[in-house]
């Protein structure tokens, strides 16, 4: 990992906590929320606050998420909206967080001037023991306070306002005006500068979850379901239908044709479909080398290409699929026949446009695993845990390729392989992008089958 971290593939973008009053900021909102201190003096923090560094110290990851469901969280800084979200328990935190610093944005940077913001992702569940325990989560609301309680008594000290404004005696009322000025001695003046941190709730609707050894439910489309990383019938009872695993890749492939929910990378509008499968192809070479053994020099085009060479026809399906659908695309070779069935199927999509896009590509970096691009961008936590069981060679090929191929424009690249991302609304919620043409699109194959028929 030590390889990632200095290449800024880990750890990447943490706000840098160093100065006494922040340290000690910190630790009075640890102490609220966790009953815990650090004793560290120089640590960095995700976009919740959480902090690996004080994470190894206490010998606990979860110190602000002991449950997995209600992460807890401390704002130092507004600058932690640009943060990651580490350790990420459900896929929709990261988002609801940010939305939450942008829309009160203002207020917390009025705030964390003078004090630590604290709070939590609320849900009326408190324990997940089951996978049934899932269909529970409907709603997260997010709310917040200084540790200092600056919020709870800008709240207080308004009505306080409004009994003095309206009740006829409440300026001759000395209990009532010593309230106010009492209140007023920790928040100042809230009529001319207001302090207010509404909460804010999120329908948590369809969403991935580290728990039971991953786990996507989707209830925000036409057909609901839940895909299991694990076996199936590890999932047990849930009242839902139907449960899949990744093992079922016929059921899988047709369940998301029904939904809309995938394309092909070739009908992708604004993809360079040719450019995207080399590299795949490239991915699955370096692979296919690592677990053989064979030297891929400085993995160069050319270098891989002499893998292919000595590989022949030993080479891995999932590539040459991609190899007869680069034929295609190049006008050099037939429509190939790619089923479900076929290793290489699910390399060749990408998620369709619409609100469940970045989880629909979570799922495909699951079911394309070689394709190490894709799994670092959109399913780091998966990245992270393949990456241990890598050999030395292929570690160190993948953070040299993403470092040079990635870092430099990580937008684009987002933009060129998944397109623009979704703008969200005030409330975290993706905005709606333009509706496909569905006469186009029927089956992930169908219409490019019926243009060369």
């Amino acid at each position: 990992m030590k390889r990632l971290i200095e290449k800024g593939l880990m750890f990447g973008n943490l706000i840098e906590v160093s100065s006494p009053a922040l340290v000690e900021r910190y630790n009075r909102a640890m102490k609220a929320l966790c009953g815990k201190t650090t004793a560290l003096t120089d640590f960095h923090i995700d976009l919740a606050g959480f902090s690996p560094e004080v994470g190894d110290e206490l010998g606990d990851d979860l110190y602000l998420n002991p449950n997995g469901c209600n992460r807890q969280f401390i704002l130092l800084t507004t600058a932690q909206k640009n943060a990651p979200l580490l350790n990420m328990v459900f896929s929709t935190s990261r988002g609801m967080l940010r939305a939450f610093i942008e829309a009160n944005e203002a207020q917390l940077f009025a705030l964390t001037a003078r004090d630590a913001v604290m709070g939590a992702l609320q849900s009326s569940v408190y324990e997940i023991g089951s996978p049934e325990r899932l269909m529970d989560l409907r709603q997260v609301t997010v709310e917040a306070d200084t540790t200092g309680g600056h919020v709870a008594a800008a709240g207080q000290l308004g009505a306080l306002i409004e009994r003095f404004r309206t009740e006829p005696d409440g300026w001759r009322d000395d209990v009532l005006i010593a309230g106010m000025i009492e209140l007023a001695k920790k928040t100042g003046d809230v009529t001319r500068v207001p302090i207010s941190l509404n909460p804010m709730s999120f329908a948590q609707g369809s969403f991935w979850t580290s728990l039971f050894g991953g786990i996507y439910l989707f209830r925000d489309v036409k057909f609901p379901g839940l895909i299991s990383s694990g076996p199936r019938d590890k999932v047990g009872v849930v009242p839902i239908s139907p449960v899949f695993d990744l093992s079922q890749r016929n059921e899988l492939a047709d369940w998301l044709d029904r939904n809309g929910l995938v394309e092909p990378i070739v009908k992708a509008r604004g993809m360079d479909a040719a450019a995207v499968i080399r590299q795949k192809m490239d991915f699955i070479l370096v692979d296919a080398a690592d677990r053989l053994n064979i030297d891929i020099g400085d993995a160069r085009r050319t270098e891989l290409r002499k893998v292919a060479y000595t590989l022949g026809d030993t080479l891995p399906e999932e590539f040459q699929g991609l190899g007869a659908l680069l034929r295609w695309v190049e006008s050099a070779g037939e429509w190939p026949k790619i089923t479900s069935e076929h290793p290489a199927y699910f390399y060749s999509l990408r998620a369709a446009p619409g609100p469940q896009k970045d989880l629909v590509n979570m799922l495909l970096a699951e079911l394309s695993p070689m394709d190490v691009r894709q799994m670092f961008i959109v399913h780091k936590e998966l990245f992270y845990r393949t990456y241990q069981g890598w050999s030395d060679r292929k570690r160190q090929y993948v953070a040299d390729f993403l470092a040079r191929e990635y870092k430099v424009d990580e937008q684009g690249v987002r933009e060129s392989l998944f397109g623009t991302e979704p703008g969200m609304d005030a409330r975290g919620r993706p905005t709606p992008e333009p509706a496909r043409d569905l006469g186009a699109v029927v089956g992930p194959w169908g219409a490019v089958d019926r243009s060369k028929r």
